[in-house]
């Protein structure tokens, strides 16, 4: 009886316990159901949710193609410098090959002076043994050699000018000259009849007018034939020793490529430059200039990379900027080449100058 009522008790405690965990056993299927419900919610929202990310998608990608001109743009170029100082000697180190800068048309005239002023020391330093290039031993001499330079060189009327006066060696001697004999004299100097007519004419002036003797003031040489400006400021500022400025065509040339003046007229451009400089510095100023136009900046081709006024030239780049190459653009003795003159003045030779040979020489 004892175990029977034990027996009860114990099936009536397991039905106790079973009744207790019957509720948990409910309410899993309940959260299960509630877990399913919010992840359905969630799955009929994120079609919402990536139709507004697709939306802006477009948007991005747009502002991305716009913006990516941006990024293609290329970096805005830096100014050329202009080399401080473009020589020849200098080896392994090329100046930028760039046109420099110009000025501003605004210039100042004082700035103009300034640079106009150094360009001409500078080119002082480089030629300091400048000298005209004909060769002659009086004025006489002097004035015709100037006349037959005329469409010609240096060097050729140096070559031919030896056997004129040796002939007519006197303004008398060359006025009462056979015309026939003299055109053939000056054959080499090309224009030669014109030429002849020049000289001869100017000696006869010289005999009649000025008692054989080459006037030294600039209003009677313009009187004579042949004889012009230029030709006038060559006598008296190389045998007489009275400044002028010699406007030839290397002269015109240079100073218009620096920007001294914009005038095309000799006798403007000789009063625009004029202006510029001491009334003492006219004859080596025209010296200076017409060398560095004859052995450096050159007509068509300057050696820009051996110029020693580079930095301060407006028309840098227009020339071979390489130094090497440059070098190889250099004339006369700065290329290692003979001079135009037959008799070089010593300082000439000093300063390594090789004399020109005689016509028919080599």
């Amino acid at each position: 009886m004892k175990k029977t009522a034990a027996s009860k008790k114990s099936a009536a405690a397991d039905r106790a316990s079973t009744t207790e965990e019957a509720p948990a056993t409910e309410a899993a299927p309940a959260a299960r159901k509630s877990a399913a419900a919010k992840k359905a919610a969630t799955t009929k929202k994120s079609p919402a949710k990536k139709a507004a990310t697709a939306k802006k998608a477009p948007a991005k990608k747009a502002s991305a193609k716009k913006a990516a001109p941006l990024k293609r743009q290329a970096p805005a170029k830096k100014p050329a410098v202009v080399p401080k100082k473009a020589t020849a000697a200098v080896k392994g180190v090329a100046p930028a090959k760039t046109v420099a800068p110009k000025p501003p048309r605004g210039e100042s005239r004082t700035a103009l002076v300034r640079r106009a002023r150094r360009i001409n020391r500078e080119l002082a330093e480089v030629y300091p043994y400048a000298h005209p290039e004909l060769d002659f031993e009086n004025p006489f001499q002097l004035v015709v050699a100037t006349v037959l330079s005329a469409q010609t060189t240096d060097l050729r009327v140096n070559q031919t000018t030896p056997a004129l006066f040796a002939k007519y060696p006197t303004p008398e001697d060359l006025a009462a000259a056979v015309p026939e004999e003299v055109e053939e004299i000056l054959r080499p100097t090309g224009f030669f009849r014109a030429k002849t007519k020049s000289v001869i004419g100017l000696s006869k002036a010289l005999t009649e007018d000025f008692g054989g003797e080459v006037p030294g003031r600039l209003e009677d040489l313009v009187k004579l034939p042949g004889v012009g400006r230029k030709t006038a400021f060559v006598v008296l500022g190389n045998a007489f020793g009275r400044p002028g400025i010699t406007v030839d065509t290397h002269f015109q040339r240079l100073v218009r490529r620096w920007r001294w003046t914009e005038e095309t007229d000799p006798d403007k451009i000789e009063a625009a430059v004029g202006a510029l400089f001491p009334k003492s510095d006219w004859t080596d100023l025209s010296h200076h200039v017409i060398w560095h136009g004859r052995r450096i900046c050159h007509a068509r081709k300057p050696a820009c990379g051996a110029c020693p006024i580079a930095p301060l030239c407006p028309a840098y780049g227009e020339g071979e900027t390489d130094p090497e190459k440059a070098k190889k653009l250099l004339k006369y003795e700065k290329g290692g080449f003979p001079g135009q003159r037959l008799n070089p003045p010593q300082a000439y030779l000093d300063a390594g100058g090789k004399p020109a040979p005689p016509l028919g020489a080599g």
